[in-house]
């Protein structure tokens, strides 16, 4: 969609004209050499299309990437400078909207107005202004507050395939903050297919968490450019919200995968020798400038969840090694949790916190969480011996152990708020409080009497025996 009512509508003054095109690069023979990240400008049948300066070829010419579609764009067209880099309108109105890199409504509603503009290559606050991240930031999500909470103003990695419950999870979250925390949600949709625009909105719409929501989006049929910087749009309302309103602001990622992505084919547009299985050689600089900028400060936090696609299933691979190093708290969702009917189907033998420390948790939460993953994971290690002979050929305690770890493993589903219109049970959260009580008197063994079936999708067991 063309641009229309950015500040960057209106061009200062000529920069020159494009020599070339190839696909969403433009070659510009310049009068002047506009700086790298400078927007460009240039009008094609009345619409403003943009571009964003990425490589100095010679003092004469400049490469752009185009924020556009190409069509309509030709040799000798007259290209102007906006003066300054690409920003984007943010006003508190933008609470509830769906928009687009330029801030531009995909709602069907009106532009967004009285608003001020914000760069969206603003600097991180100095070091002296951030705030590190601390404490735990509750969700509700029994599973998560217990093996691999969030930490408050920090970063969660979500990694999951297709089918297990990625965004129903993050639709959770997104409810979570705005219910239990009085905060709003900012989600950014890098490289989403339409359908799941669609269908993501309007669940969130079902689920009452829109009015608290901005949504972002560059979808997968846009420019490479698009879907390289609309994360960074979306991080300058994340910051709006945080430092000019001052709220808790949970910023959700949908896929950091495919921000990677349109980097790689950012760079092997511009000519850029590959790196390490194909990927660009500025990744790690690209994640970082991402991530560094997802930080609290006095003003307020931004804790974000970021969805994480794993190419084949490899962590140890180059796109996923550079995001890890960023996160305070991996999420693994797996498929063989899911299959078995366990949602939300997290991996508690394979996720983790930098939270999980007894300095952190205190002695109680850690010492639970701890004798669950014990349970779980001896469990795990007598499934093949159980399948071949029978649960009755392990000893006694092992036993016990055994029909703990299937009675923890199922309490730690519970129904969900955003997919109650779906299921018909009412959605539960589950205070951290809660969650600990019932998990101490599982592991004592107070809760041997109750069946696998008494477990499953509950809230506190603790609640409802009182």
């Amino acid at each position: 969609m063309p641009s229309s009512h950015s500040s960057q509508s209106e061009p200062t003054k000529p920069v020159g004209t494009i020599s070339e095109v190839h696909g969403p690069v433009a070659v510009i023979a310049c009068d002047w050499l506009p700086p790298l990240r400078r927007a460009l400008s240039t009008v094609v049948n009345g619409d403003t299309y943009l571009f964003e300066v990425h490589q100095h070829l010679d003092p004469q010419h400049a490469v752009a990437i185009t924020l556009h579609y190409t069509s309509g764009l030709r040799r000798g067209m007259p290209v102007f400078d906006t003066g300054a880099p690409l920003d984007v309108p943010v006003s508190q109105a933008c609470l509830g909207r769906m928009l687009n890199l330029f801030g531009e409504p995909l709602d069907g509603g009106a532009a967004l107005e009285q608003a001020e503009f914000r760069n969206i290559h603003t600097p991180p606050p100095m070091l002296n202004e951030a705030r590190g991240a601390s404490g735990i930031l509750e969700t509700g999500v029994k599973a998560i507050d217990l093996l691999c909470p969030f930490v408050k103003g920090g970063k969660t990695g979500l990694f999951g395939g297709a089918g297990v419950g990625k965004t129903v999870l993050v639709m959770e979250f997104m409810h979570a903050i705005a219910a239990l925390h009085g905060g709003v949600n900012v989600f950014a949709g890098v490289g989403e297919r339409i359908r799941e625009a669609h269908e993501l909105w309007h669940e969130i719409r079902k689920a009452g968490v829109l009015p608290q929501t901005v949504m972002v989006f560059g979808q997968m049929d846009e420019s490479p450019g698009v879907r390289f910087r609309v994360g960074l749009s979306a991080l300058a309302y994340a910051e709006y919200l945080r430092d000019t309103l001052q709220r808790e602001v949970l910023f959700v990622m949908d896929n950091v995968f495919r921000f990677v992505q349109a980097g790689s084919e950012i760079s092997s547009l511009l000519g850029r020798m590959p790196a390490v299985l194909g990927y660009q050689p500025t990744l790690t600089s690209e994640v970082a400038e991402l991530e560094d900028r997802i930080l609290s400060t006095q003003h307020g936090a931004i804790t974000s969840v970021q969805a994480v696609y794993v190419p084949a299933d490899d962590m140890t691979d180059p796109a996923v090694s550079a995001i890890l190093g960023h996160l305070d708290t991996t999420v693994i969702l797996s498929r063989a949790q899911a299959g078995k009917g366990i949602y939300p189907a997290v991996d508690p033998l394979r996720s983790g916190s930098k939270a999980m420390d007894r300095h952190v948790l205190g002695n109680l939460h850690y010492s639970i969480a701890e004798g669950v993953r014990e349970h779980l994971a001896r469990y795990h290690e007598l499934e093949d011996i159980i399948a071949m002979l029978g649960i009755e050929e392990l000893s006694p305690k092992d036993q016990r152990i055994v029909g703990r770890a299937r009675r923890l493993q199922r309490y730690l589903t519970q129904p969900f708020w955003v997919t109650a219109s779906h299921t018909g049970i009412a959605g539960v959260t589950v205070p951290l409080s809660d969650t600990l009580a019932d998990c101490q008197a599982f592991l004592l063994g107070h809760h041997d009497d109750l069946s696998e079936e008494q477990c499953y999708m509950r809230g506190s067991i603790k609640k409802e025996q009182a």
